[in-house]
């Protein structure tokens, strides 16, 4: 499978999401250590709000951007609309991000947070504009939906967002300030991160195991539920507050992600590939770390206890979106980059790999220190163990080490001269 050819996007304008996201995570787990004391406090917390805008922003959706700037072209056939575009995203997208970031540490309100939060919304809309345009008359429908109505709820995420750095400076809504902080919260992990991660990994599920699922109907189920269910709780929400009918909406989102992981599962038992390298022992560990935050969220509204949200944000973002990422990184970022160096040598004998760009035994051990690292923090949280929980988020810090030392070899890979291996 090669990601490159006269559709590859321009490199200049993916790999800086590439290696940014890294740095960025690297610098996240650096000051979840420094604020271990912040995961036995209630979640609105300035050195909090900080952590998962970094989380969210500086690793998520940085990442996403640049794999979805390659992918895009790869998904319908045609070349990514524009990558001055991207590349513009890129920049509003780090400078909204660092803005935010500092901001909420020092709880900046005003000005900082506001300026960030409107740099974040103009990469978003940049982001939309190429989706839509690159995917105009593609016969890829259903991963076309995904791909812009997962776009169209990050772009309201980002715009409740900016709502609220106002409305901290001016207080001007009417309704509670945590009450839309839910709104805002939910859309970006049910609308955009779930939709987007939905829409994608159907197609590269079964192009990385060689499988494919005459089951469509289950994709077309899962995009209406995910949809039907988050419209609900956010019409509802706004209107009328917390109530119990959320568990209604929680239950339809719920046979979204269902039917999903059904389509996945049929894709896997007719897959042409037997072994199941690393990469996707990744992604199982995500689909677990989802399942598992689920099990959380009835447990929020009957428990008291601020361990509960703080372990479904650990889930969320550290186990089921790291998870993800750490699986999907070197199965598109080594292409990548052998496609920059290698594309017009493609059929020669002796060039390596995109397998031979990154350390394999550097993967497999991060594998095992993301295992050790989640079930440590998890466990630290659970029991409110300071000491377990510090143990937990320095092994995050070498999760985060290995993570960018594989990065850097892909990045700083010298390309064979005569196409000889050595």
């Amino acid at each position: 499978m090669v990601f490159g050819n006269s559709k590859t996007t321009d490199y200049s304008s993916i790999l800086p999401f590439y290696g940014t996201a890294s740095i960025f995570f690297l610098f996240l787990t650096v000051l979840m250590f420094i604020a271990a004391d912040r995961f036995e406090a209630h979640f609105f917390k300035a050195e909090t709000l900080s952590l998962v805008h970094l989380a969210v922003l500086g690793w998520g959706t940085m990442i996403i951007f640049g794999a979805a700037y390659q992918l895009l072209p790869v998904i319908f056939g045609k070349q990514l609309y524009s990558s001055n575009l991207a590349y513009a995203s890129f920049w509003f997208l780090l400078f909204g991000t660092l803005f935010l970031g500092f901001s909420f540490w020092e709880f900046l309100i005003g000005s900082p947070m506001i300026a960030g939060g409107s740099m974040v919304l103009i990469s978003v809309f940049l982001y939309n504009i190429n989706v839509i345009q690159t995917s105009k008359g593609s016969d890829t429908s259903i991963q076309r939906a995904f791909l812009i109505i997962s776009g169209i709820w990050l772009l309201l995420t980002a715009s409740v967002g900016l709502l609220l750095a106002v409305n901290l400076y001016t207080p001007y809504l009417p309704t509670s300030h945590m009450e839309i902080l839910k709104i805002h919260a939910h859309m970006g992990f049910v609308g955009w991160f779930l939709q987007l991660i939905t829409g994608v990994s159907s197609k590269l599920v079964s192009m990385f195991l060689f499988g494919k699922s005459k089951k469509e109907f289950l994709l077309r189920a899962s995009l209406f539920l995910q949809n039907v269910g988050l419209v609900g709780f956010v019409v509802d929400q706004a209107l009328f507050g917390s109530s119990q009918r959320m568990f209604a909406y929680f239950v339809i989102v719920v046979g979204g992600i269902g039917t999903w992981i059904y389509y996945l599962v049929d894709i896997y038992q007719n897959r042409v590939k037997k072994k199941v390298d690393m990469q996707m022992k990744y992604v199982f560990v995500s689909l677990l770390s989802l399942i598992a935050a689920l099990f959380i969220v009835p447990v929020l509204v009957f428990v008291s206890g601020n361990q509960w949200s703080i372990l479904y944000g650990i889930f969320i973002l550290l186990g089921w979106i790291s998870g993800i990422i750490f699986g999907k990184t070197f199965k598109t970022l080594p292409f990548i980059v052998w496609n920059k160096h290698y594309e017009s040598m493609h059929g020669r004998k002796n060039i390596p790999l995109p397998k031979h760009l990154y350390n394999e035994k550097y993967l497999y051990c991060q594998f095992i220190l993301f295992i050790v690292a989640l079930g440590s923090l998890c466990i630290g949280v659970g029991t409110s163990n300071t000491v377990i929980i510090k143990i937990g988020l320095f092994f995050w810090i070498l999760v985060a080490i290995l993570y960018n030392l594989n990065v850097a070899k892909v990045f700083f890979h010298k390309p064979l001269s005569h196409g000889t291996s050595t």
